[in-house]
């Protein structure tokens, strides 16, 4: 079957989760210790998180989840159509200078767009509706995320010519299940490399700021780490470190429904993503770690501390989707029913399912007993 183009799978009018990521080329450490050269370009990780929290705060999409190691990165995005709508022309015109700046600081970030600069947009109906599009569109995420550091590093390298490997590969996620086995693929990606032993030590992962923003939570609240809820944030007061992340937990019940446009200026929504406390999720991702998979260099250490009290989950089916969720899945993950009943945008083609994912998720991933 033919590749199919990006908008068959997805496009910036509708909510959509995809997992996204970019190598850069010929799989050199770029981003990392490279042990050819001797040079070290961690700090460029630390470009690409920048990039990330300024992105986050502008763009009409959700930053679920994030790994970056030293030749590529992975994320997972929202697209937030909903969320755009509600903004009127100068919050979409002033968002968007934001992104793209007319002017910028001594620094380098962006100076506030004035009035002459934000009626550039605001006046212009057909500029203003490809703008108000853009800022929901997970390809404009990357388009500019990648064009930043590779401009950077190439003036830094003095060289010219790509820095990424190719277009960014994305592949949607249509359910619950391969949200969550997704997350925790991308969240365990330095353990599994060998270049981290726990969650805690994970450098640029969301895992690893979760971590710190629930331990921030509980000393500022005085409270066990494990008892602070999403309603304690309303008293702290300082930014957390998960800011620019989109709140785990969503409880599908009592939740407001509808956009659930962000009450601070770090993310476009407050909306979360899986029905689970972030507690919950980092003991799952604990328990997984400490599985040694065939053909994954690293784990974590049996004999590390726990960080909360294990989940019941079926070992067999829950590593091996973990390991191989980045070669499983092509263009939509989730169980094959699923995605045997989706179909493509625009001419209504099946989405290809490989055979190792119906063979591994004919049975549940939670375990029946």
């Amino acid at each position: 079957m033919g590749r199919l183009s990006r908008a068959e799978v997805f496009e910036p009018s509708e909510v959509a989760i995809c997992h996204v990521f970019a190598r850069v080329v010929r799989r050199c450490f770029l981003l990392g210790n490279d042990p050819v050269t001797g040079k070290n370009y961690d700090h460029r990780k630390v470009w690409i998180e920048q990039q990330l929290q300024r992105l986050a705060a502008n763009f009409g999409i959700d930053l679920l989840c994030f790994s970056i190691l030293s030749n590529h990165f992975h994320l997972i995005l929202r697209s937030r159509p909903d969320v755009v709508v509600s903004w009127d022309d100068s919050e979409v015109a002033r968002r968007w200078m934001m992104l793209c700046p007319v002017r910028k600081k001594s620094d380098g970030s962006a100076e506030e767009p004035n009035e002459f600069e934000l009626n550039s947009i605001r006046n212009d109906p057909d500029k203003l509706k490809g703008i108000r599009m853009r800022l929901s569109d997970i390809s404009w995420w990357m388009r500019l995320l990648c064009q930043n550091i590779a401009m950077r590093s190439n003036r830094e390298d003095q060289e010219i010519g790509k820095f990424w490997q190719a277009r960014y590969r994305a592949v949607r996620l249509l359910d619950e299940e391969a949200l969550l086995a997704c997350s925790a693929y991308v969240d365990l990606n330095p353990i599994r490399a060998a270049i981290a032993e726990t969650i805690e030590t994970s450098d640029y992962t969301s895992a690893q700021r979760r971590v710190q923003a629930l331990q921030e939570q509980a000393n500022t609240l005085q409270k066990p780490a494990t008892t602070v809820v999403l309603e304690d944030l309303s008293q702290v007061t300082a930014p957390l470190k998960d800011g620019m992340l989109s709140p785990l937990s969503i409880d599908e019940r009592n939740d407001p429904v509808g956009p659930h446009a962000s009450l601070t200026s770090n993310r476009c929504s407050d909306k979360g993503f899986l029905a689970m406390s972030v507690a919950e999720y980092l003991e799952l991702l604990d328990w997984t770690a400490r599985l040694t998979i065939a053909g994954k260099r690293g784990a974590m250490p049996e004999d590390a501390p726990t960080l909360f009290e294990r989940l019941s989950i079926d070992p067999m089916t829950w590593t091996i989707l973990v390991r191989d969720f980045g070669r499983m899945f092509c263009q939509v993950a989730g169980n094959p029913k699923v995605i045997d009943e989706a179909r493509s945008r625009k001419t209504g083609r099946r989405f290809y399912v490989r055979q190792q994912a119906r063979e591994l998720l004919a049975t549940p991933y939670r375990s029946s007993t």
